[in-house]
């Protein structure tokens, strides 16, 4: 067999001669069939930031819905002379107590003009600011979708007509409707919460929450259905 000269441009055909069985069978790479949801967590797994990043999250949930359960102060409790402490002090009437013998829990954060634990007060704003963003992702996440799809779906006149909708709520500024809100449904809302039974559930979220998640409603879903939309079409 003639050998070929290394310094020559000339291609070798054998070189793109079909691979036979042998050769095809040495490329192929046999994994684990796995479903999509256990594909997806085993990708989650090994994302090191994205495992950090739940930590965090979870850390976040406790100390907000679970920690003031089992803290010894509450939200609206004033202590009577310990008022402006530092994070880890003590006021004069703890300390007496403390030399007494008497178990008395340190201010971690310290407390504020009224002598309230600055910690407990920081758990329930949390968790305020923590139901604001699930309870509006969910309600973008449900009327987005819902309109989205019908948008998509139906296409022609309709989806032209609900697509000039949302390009008129992106005009809207929500800041200025928050407010209008707030103004014109905080007598309402209190005095349905008062008169009318079922309702007290609205003095415990607040007027200007309860607002802020009616704005959600109504501005913040227009994002979700254009996504959803061209998902459809």
């Amino acid at each position: 067999m003639e050998k070929k000269n290394k310094l020559s441009l000339q291609l070798d055909v054998s070189d793109f001669l079909p691979a036979d069985e042998s050769e095809k069978q040495s490329l192929v790479v046999m994994r684990e069939s796995v479903s999509f949801w256990r594909d997806g967590v085993r990708r989650f797994k090994k994302n090191k930031i994205a495992m950090t990043s739940l930590i965090v999250i979870i850390f976040i949930m406790f100390f907000a819905f679970v920690m003031p359960g089992i803290y010894p102060y509450s939200y609206e409790q004033q202590i009577r002379g310990s008022e402006n402490l530092a994070p880890m002090e003590y006021s004069e009437k703890e300390l007496a107590l403390i030399e007494a013998g008497e178990d008395v829990f340190p201010h971690i954060l310290g407390t504020d003009s009224l002598g309230r634990d600055t910690m407990v007060r920081l758990m329930y704003g949390s968790r305020i600011s923590l139901l604001v963003g699930i309870v509006a992702s969910v309600l973008v996440l449900i009327i987005g979708s819902l309109y989205g799809t019908i948008a998509g779906y139906f296409g022609g006149r309709v989806d032209m007509i609900m697509m000039r909708i949302v390009d008129i709520i992106y005009t809207v500024p929500d800041i200025l409707i928050i407010i209008l809100l707030m103004v014109t449904l905080k007598y309402p809302l209190q005095s349905l919460a008062a008169n009318v039974p079922g309702f007290a559930w609205i003095d415990t979220i607040g007027v200007g929450l309860i607002c802020i998640f009616i704005v959600f409603s109504l501005l913040y879903w227009v994002g979700m259905a254009r996504i959803v939309r061209s998902q459809i079409l």
